[in-house]
Formats: C-alpha cells, structure tokens, sequence
C-alpha cells in the first residue's frame, strides 16, 4: 500500500545566446537549474478494493511522471504482423484473443485480419487496449488514454474496458488529460494532478446515450457491408432499418420475412444483417435496434428470430431476457438432421420473447 509519494525532478536550464534573448524578451528571470516537485496523498488508493483507476490533468501537470514512478514504463507495442491477430502473443489462444476483441468493442471481424497501420484510430485504440489487457501485468497502465480518438469513441471504449476489467477481476489504470471520460470509464479512484489530491468514486451507471430508430434505405447497407463478419451480401427482399446516435447512423439491421416452419402458429421475421459501426461497437446499440424491432412485431401477432453464429452474438443473445433460445450451435433437427446454418457456419437461434411495444410507423409495411 502506497499512502504518501514525494517526487522531485530536476535539470539543467539552458543559458544559449537565444535563452537568454527570452529571457530578456519576455522579462523571465534567468535560471541554473529548473526543480519540480509532487507531493502526493495516496493513502485513499489502496483503502478498499479497486479494479479500475484514473490519472487524469492538464498537460504539464505531471501525470506521466507520476505514473512512470508508481508503475514503471509501460511497454511498447510491436505491430509487424500481417493481421492485428498476429501481433499478440503467440502463447494465447485464439478464443482467449477473440473474447478480449470483442470485450472491447473491436468487433470487426475482417479487420483483425488487417495489418495494425491500415485501422482507423478507433480500431487501433481497441486493439491496443485488447492487447494490454492480455499481455500486460498488474496493473495495466495505459499512458494518453483515449487522447487520439474521437470523444464519443472514447467515451464508448471507455465504457466497454472497464466491463470487461471488472468481469474478469482485473487492475487497469487510464492516464489521460481527458475529464469526459469519468463518467463512462467509472474509475473506482481518481488521481487529479490539477489539484493533487486523490479521491474515491462510487461505480454508477453510465450515462444515458438518446438514440432514434427508423426505417432506411437499402443503399444504407454500403455503410455497414464492410464490418460485418459474413458475406457483405445483403437480400433483395431485405427490409432495412437504423439506430441513429445523435445525428449518426450507428447500427443497421434487416430483415427478413420467412416460411412458417411446421408448428407455427404466427409469421416469423428473421435478423438476416445486424452491425454496427465500430466506433460504436460495445454499447449493445445493434441490440437495441433488434429488440425494438422484436417488440413491435410482437405486438402485431408476429415473431422475429435472430440466427447469430458469431460466439458474441450468441452469447450476448443467451444472457438477455428479451430472447429465448430454440435452438443451440451445432444442433441437428430431429426432422431433417441437418444443423442449421449461416454462411456454411453452424447457428444458434433465437426468438424474441421480451415486452411488446407498438411503433406503429416502424414496421407498418411488414
């Protein structure tokens, strides 16, 4: 336990024919040697158990000093692989690679297949969090915490590390100079190098993100074909919809009307496209799409059942209770004794079963 830092760091100060022309310039009195100190309370740090902490500052205030004194140097990163996938360690199993991916919001499947220097910054700030988070020791520090990306990115990716630090009992420390992301990164301390002085923060929930759905058109597919895991196909008899973040389509899903299987007693809908952008990636949007979609349906007497074969959809679908599972991975009916498939991959299925809700201008045509 750390209960009181006291860091000093000194150096020369330049007396050049142009240092002493500033000084002169701009009335600066002239120095030998420049002297810095920190005088920290720590003792709240380790006061009770934390998973995720926050040193947060203007820059100049001393973040990075202080962090290279609790924790060291964080290592660099080598990206040389062909694909992002490559880079990790080789010691790491796939699943283990792809469950940390996904945790993140990096959920584009073709894009872990590309080299690192062709992502988006967003995509690179998932992917380099990902890494950290099986690589690194304890703590994982990560210096300029989302300092390169978009704010609503990094309040985003912010929100999807700390589920996956807190599900899997982790230490991740941020240090950035960015004070929007507290909210969304819910950090259980936070140093603040403006004032020096730690406190401890009870976890809330997230801020609320004010969402719009409606109906799209078919050419709002070319936004999405690009990160969906599959075939960048899409239907001709598709009907598209969209979840707007502000003024940003974010999400996309279609559907698709199917024959009545043998026992039904109501017209069933199927998901045939769900995706969404990555730089929203790990809010669970492409679900609140879908499940307002589920639930005027609902409402009209029909059903909509989702077909996901991607191991995250699955398991996103499994744990919610607005969808109930019919079928498992891999099963094999007892009617034809073939398993059911998407894209030659074996697929669960769902049904949505949660709350019926009538929008009455979303689905109207269907």
């Amino acid at each position: 336990m750390v209960d009181r830092v006291k860091i000093v760091v000194e150096g020369a100060v330049s007396s050049s024919t142009r240092a002493r022309q500033v000084s002169s310039m701009f009335d600066a009195p002239p120095q030998k040697k420049c002297r810095i100190e920190w005088d920290l309370d720590l003792s709240e740090m380790d006061a009770a158990p934390w998973n995720v902490g926050l040193v947060v500052g203007p820059s100049g205030s001393g973040k990075t000093t202080v962090m290279r004194h609790l924790w060291g140097e964080p290592r660099e990163l080598e990206w040389s692989g062909a694909g992002v996938v490559d880079d990790f360690a080789q010691d790491l199993k796939v699943a283990d690679i792809a469950a940390v991916c996904q945790a993140v919001g990096f959920n584009t499947i073709p894009a872990w297949m590309r080299p690192y220097a062709v992502l988006s910054n967003g995509e690179k700030f998932r992917v380099e969090l990902a890494r950290r988070l099986l690589e690194d020791g304890a703590p994982v520090v990560v210096d300029e915490f989302t300092s390169v990306v978009d704010r609503q990115v990094a309040q985003i990716g912010s929100h999807a590390v700390q589920k996956y630090v807190r599900r899997n009992n982790k230490r991740f420390v941020a240090v950035g100079c960015h004070y929007d992301v507290i909210d969304w990164l819910q950090p259980d301390w936070v140093l603040d190098m403006a004032t020096r002085q730690l406190t401890r923060r009870l976890v809330q929930r997230r801020p609320s993100v004010e969402c719009t759905i409606g109906r799209v058109p078919r050419s709002a597919w070319s936004m999405f074909a690009p990160y969906h895991y599959m075939s960048a196909n899409l239907h001709q008899a598709a009907r598209c919809f969209g979840l707007w973040v502000g003024e940003t389509l974010a999400a996309f899903a279609a559907l698709l009307h199917q024959p009545i299987p043998r026992g039904a007693t109501r017209p069933i809908w199927r998901i045939s496209r769900a995706v969404t952008l990555p730089d929203y990636q790990g809010m669970g949007l492409v679900f609140a799409l879908t499940d307002a979609l589920g639930a005027e349906l609902l409402a009209q007497g029909k059903a909509l059942r989702s077909y996901p074969a991607h191991p995250a959809l699955v398991r996103s679908c499994a744990q919610s209770p607005n969808w109930r599972q019919i079928r498992a991975q891999g099963y094999r009916s007892t009617c034809n004794t073939r398993t059911v498939t998407q894209g030659g991959r074996p697929c669960a299925v769902f049904e949505y079963c949660g709350p019926a809700a009538p929008t009455p201008t979303l689905l109207a045509a269907a």
